[in-house]
């Protein structure tokens, strides 16, 4: 069962948490105006800005809580069951922001490597050798060749002492 709500609460519906989300949506619009891309296009290369599309961030959502209205961390974090009834919007928030951040990233409005990273998106390989020693058959090469291997080996040692 959840707790009576807490006494020094910023938002006291849902809704009033969803429509600072909606805000700082709009804000980060604005927000685009001061990361400006330059380009020349033409054969005379006129110079032309456009506004780059500013991720979406919980860190983000956060700090514009805090200027425009008060932390918003205790919502999420839930830690004493205060904010059960804000978990289903603070789902969406979560999941809105994660989408924007992989949409971005495979569309190339973000760098694909650093989304991947933020998100917990990786692409593991293993490139180990299991084994301590190589085995190679020398008897398959020639005489000449064995030679040059056995000389440059040499040469090798030679160098290091």
């Amino acid at each position: 069962m959840a707790k009576s709500p807490h006494p020094n609460r910023v938002f006291k519906a849902p809704e009033d948490l969803l429509e600072a989300w909606e805000g700082y949506k709009a804000w980060l619009l604005g927000e685009a105006q001061k990361w400006l891309k330059v380009q020349y296009v033409g054969k005379n290369g006129s110079r032309k800005t456009d506004a780059q599309k500013v991720p979406m961030t919980m860190e983000g959502f956060e700090r514009y809580c805090v200027d425009n209205h008060g932390n918003v961390e205790q919502y999420f974090k839930n830690q004493d069951g205060y904010y059960d009834e804000f978990i289903p919007i603070c789902s969406r928030i979560k999941k809105e922001i994660r989408e924007d951040q992989i949409v971005g990233g495979l569309l190339g409005f973000y760098n694909p490597s650093i989304t991947a990273r933020l998100n917990g998106l990786v692409d593991k390989q293993d490139v180990t050798n299991h084994s301590d020693k190589i085995e190679v058959d020398l008897s398959v090469l020639p005489t000449d060749l064995l030679d040059k291997l056995i000389e440059a080996n040499r040469e090798k040692d030679n160098s290091t002492k």
